[in-house]
């Protein structure tokens, strides 16, 4: 498989849409959960190694995969490292492979890609990284699905799993991201992932911790570091876990992780700018408990926030041309259009099985078209309530429209706040006064 596909748009001027005023925004500091960031986690997370080393009781000069993630992990370049020097010291002989199913386009060049753009490279972790899309097999579970295990994982002496614990893009669960799916969907590769998704939400109900169980039994396992981060993206708790323990450990940790996230606190916006998506932002590229926008077939979305329309205005470095996600929007600049890479975009949704998220929205010159757009067709009735962010992610300070800003402070959710100001454009009409910008 070659390398990216992008398309190329036409500009198209929409005249009457130069006469709309976009209101002011203010940018304000929200009051987010407070759970406070480890002090040191990669000193916890070799402390964690040390009371689980009965885990790792393979002879000297074993061979342990290390399976490394898509997602934007906090410190994942310094986890891995850490993981690796742990099993060295050990005698044994750490190398990383790539732990994400289709993602990277559906080929080993493109994950390893992935992984260097996290840090994650061989002379950063001083060990070999070993990529195919390869899988051997583990059986069947029941009703005939296959469970498929990364190649240099399975024939390696020993496999540690590194994951974030957190909720999914689609619907809520007992067990959603973190060790259980990195075994069945990060691990099964693109084989894998077709496995869980091929029968649509079910799948993750019902076929994910089925495959993850038997590859629990039978895959050369050690064990699995589960991360949580708190609502500012830093890293609240980090702990080891043997294998058998994976489903109950995401389970436990889930409930930690929800209860740090950060949130929008509205019911209803008009209209919302998001700067940047991403796949290490969500695997969604906006996370749909933000955007209010899940969009599969047969699940509801939440109930709130409520918004009518979405501007994405950027892709992240880190996502490499993957725009998932943007059909969860209702506009994006030309810019933004042409930097999609459809192969990788594609190969997404399709062993997902969930196609929305490809779709390609109304494609606009620039951000200023875009974002005046988003004002026209809101729905508001008086003053449009407005919202700004950087990313799903990113929450802590945001931008506001006066009416959005009045229910902020009469709620007592604001820690701090700026007057007022219209939105700045360059030349180009790309937004320049942005929350990724400021200090």
């Amino acid at each position: 498989m070659t390398g990216a596909l992008h398309p190329k748009f036409p500009n198209v001027d929409l005249p009457h849409l130069e006469g709309i005023e976009i209101p002011p925004l203010a940018h304000v500091r929200l009051r987010q959960p407070e759970v406070p960031a480890l002090d040191d986690p990669l000193k916890q997370l070799a402390a964690a190694m040390d009371a689980k080393a009965d885990l790792f009781t393979l002879p000297r000069g074993s061979s342990v995969a290390i399976a490394v993630g898509s997602r934007g992990v906090a410190q994942i370049d310094g986890i891995a490292r850490t993981v690796v020097d742990w099993l060295k010291g050990r005698g044994l002989a750490p190398f990383i492979v790539p732990g994400m199913g289709s993602h990277g386009g559906g080929t080993a060049e493109g994950q390893v890609s992935v992984l260097s753009k996290l840090g994650v490279t061989e002379a950063a972790m001083e060990c070999p990284i070993k990529a195919t899309m390869q899988t051997v097999t583990y059986g069947r579970i029941d009703g005939g699905l296959i469970c498929h295990f990364d190649a240099h994982a399975a024939n390696a002496d020993g496999v540690v799993v590194i994951n974030r614990v957190k909720a999914h893009t689609s619907f809520p669960r007992p067990v959603e991201s973190g060790l259980t799916k990195m075994l069945a969907v990060g691990l099964g590769k693109a084989e894998g992932a077709r496995q869980v998704h091929m029968i649509g939400p079910r799948g993750f109900l019902e076929t994910l911790p089925r495959l993850a169980a038997q590859l629990v039994e039978r895959a050369p396992l050690c064990a699995g570091i589960a991360v949580v981060e708190n609502a500012e993206k830093q890293i609240c708790h980090i702990e080891a876990a043997a294998p058998k323990e994976f489903y109950a450990v995401d389970e436990r940790l889930l409930v930690q992780a929800k209860a740090a996230t950060a949130r929008l606190p509205f019911a209803r916006i008009d209209g919302l700018i998001v700067e940047e998506v991403g796949k290490e932002i969500s695997g969604s590229g906006i996370d749909p408990a933000i955007s209010g926008r899940t969009d599969i077939r047969g699940v509801a979305n939440p109930a709130e926030p409520f918004i009518h329309k979405i501007a994405a205005l950027d892709l992240t470095a880190r996502t490499d041309g993957n725009g998932i996600g943007v059909g969860m929007a209702d506009y994006i600049p030309r810019r933004t259009a042409d930097r999609l890479d459809l192969r990788a975009m594609y190969m997404n949704a399709v062993s997902a099985t969930i196609l929305e998220k490809a779709f390609i929205p109304i494609v606009l010159p620039d951000d200023l078209a875009c974002i005046r757009a988003l004002v026209a067709t809101c729905w508001a009735s008086g003053a449009p309530r407005i919202c700004q962010i950087r990313s799903s992610t990113h929450l802590e300070r945001i931008a506001v429209s006066a009416p959005l800003l009045a229910e902020l402070r009469a709620a007592g959710d604001l820690l701090d706040e700026q007057p007022p100001a219209l939105l700045a454009f360059d030349k180009a009409g790309r937004l320049t006064s942005r929350l990724g910008n400021a200090p």
